[in-house]
């Protein structure tokens, strides 16, 4: 079992998905816009709300020309160079610790992902609790031997990555003091498809590395989240914003909090339905046995008169004999008079 320290919320198969509200630069350069993020993820029921932390510099470096300028027309961050995006977006590190502590004022779990060694120094003074690795880091395995020799748990996407990629993430990890290991099913594109989401993945994957696996979506809605619950996945991630209207570098993937509300609920009823193989009633389904078909005399018969198709049929309730017995009984003759609406059994017979 995955177990977070300090945090009572154990992610396992034998409890509710674990959701992950996922801020990313959703607090549009606001501070008071942040917490109050928080304070809706909060209020949705989420378990864990979580940071990016990095700066335009940790991330890459200030030109707006060739691979460094977004030119794909289909991008949501189209004619952005990847240094004024990343400004646009970090989250500033002084926020951390506010953030931090109004999500432990809260009740859930405070975290963040990492993109350079400083940043998980960074975090490391803030005592996080456990670490993200983002899909596009899963290869970087310097950062991800940093991650892992806190001992912390590590929660790392795998978008865009082989299986040979993971494998090679995961042997880096658990080699380097990573014990606490969970892998999210992730489609990095933005807004990904439901067809590119292939989340079979998740239960081939999970059963390949050993760990719990969930799902990074960055579909619209939550109807994959749903169904990766349905496929075991035990951790759900969601970008999250207060309203998509107010514009943001994810807002127009992220869900909104009553939708995050319902993603909570619906996720959660997932689970519960999982349940375990079973055939046969449940004990609330036996009072409902009742109310199955069975074999009753539906015209009054003579002592001596033969079952035939006009006083045999099979109705609710079940109080008689099985319906599979009709052709048997059809032909035999009663030991007594019976009036309509008698269950049939077989001491009427002979």
């Amino acid at each position: 079992m995955f177990d977070i320290k300090t945090y009572k919320f154990p992610i396992s198969r034998n409890y509710p998905p674990f959701i992950i509200a996922e801020m990313s630069g959703n607090h549009n350069q606001s501070l008071e816009r942040a917490l109050s993020i928080v304070e809706a993820a909060a209020k949705a029921g989420v378990h864990a709300l979580k940071l990016q932390t990095y700066t335009a510099d940790t991330m890459t470096i200030d030109l707006s020309e060739r691979e460094f300028f977004i030119s794909d027309d289909k991008s949501l961050w189209q004619g952005k160079s990847l240094y004024k995006l990343y400004q646009e977006a970090y989250t500033p590190w002084e926020w951390h610790k506010p953030i931090f502590d109004r999500c432990r004022e809260l009740g859930i779990v405070p975290f963040s992902t990492p993109f350079d060694a400083t940043a998980v120094d960074f975090l490391e003074s803030l005592d996080v609790p456990c670490y993200k690795i983002a899909s596009f880091e899963n290869v970087d395995l310097p950062l991800i031997r940093k991650v892992a020799s806190t001992g912390k748990p590590i929660i790392m996407s795998t978008g865009m990555a082989t299986l040979a990629e993971i494998d090679e993430a995961v042997r880096t990890a658990r080699e380097a003091g990573c014990k606490e290991l969970i892998l999210l099913k992730c489609t990095s594109t933005y807004p990904a498809s439901p067809e590119e989401s292939n989340l079979l993945t998740i239960p081939h994957m999970r059963e390949l590395f050993g760990c719990e696996v969930g799902l990074s979506d960055h579909t619209l809605g939550i109807g994959a989240a749903v169904a990766a619950v349905a496929l075991g996945a035990t951790v759900i991630e969601k970008h999250f914003t207060l309203s998509r209207a107010d514009g943001g570098v994810d807002a127009a993937f992220s869900l909104e909090p009553d939708e995050m509300k319902i993603l909570v609920e619906e996720t959660k009823r997932a689970w519960q339905a999982l349940g375990k193989i079973n055939y046969g009633p449940t004990e609330k389904e036996k009072k409902s046995l009742v109310f199955r078909r069975s074999l009753y005399v539906v015209k009054d018969m003579a002592a001596g008169e033969e079952f035939t198709p006009e006083n045999l049929r099979a109705i609710r309730p079940g109080l008689g004999l099985a319906p599979k017995y009709y052709n048997e009984l059809i032909g035999k003759k009663v030991n007594r008079p019976i009036m309509r609406g008698t269950p049939v059994s077989w001491d009427l017979i002979g």
